[in-house]
């Protein structure tokens, strides 16, 4: 049972805090800089993270017949709720990319904490509810 709340705990991390990250602060959307194709990708990417997020607790809760077969909910819950705190995680390898704007304090990437803690939790879970 830990595991699958740890998968839950990835889940509704990657759901609302997403939401709350990008969509409601002065640095995505209400930042009047950013060009509107910006916004475009802001709300594309949590759209993707709110989708993992419902896959990862769909395949964390549902119940499977055979052990084999919650094995593979399992790996399925494990992708889908580190898919994204991983490419949050390699967005910053390309030259010219930034977790925080100068104009907000950058060049910095504390979202790396949060995306590690997260994914950790979520991975930690799966192990758990695998084995």
């Amino acid at each position: 049972m830990l595991g699958r709340l740890l998968l839950t705990l990835d889940a509704l991390g990657m759901c609302f805090g997403t939401i709350f990250a990008d969509c409601f602060n002065e640095t995505h959307m209400f930042n009047p800089r950013w060009p509107p194709h910006a916004k475009f990708h802001n709300v594309q990417t949590v759209c993707l993270a709110v989708m993992l997020s419902g896959l990862t607790l769909y395949y964390s809760w549902r119940e499977a017949k055979t052990a084999e077969l919650r094995r593979e909910f399992v790996f399925a819950s494990a992708i889908t709720g580190s898919i994204y705190w991983l490419a949050g995680l390699l967005s910053i390898l390309p030259p010219g990319t930034m977790g925080v704007d100068p104009e907000f304090g950058g060049p910095a990437f504390p979202q790396a904490k949060v995306f590690v803690g997260f994914m950790s939790a979520g991975l930690l879970g799966a192990w758990m509810e695998y084995r």
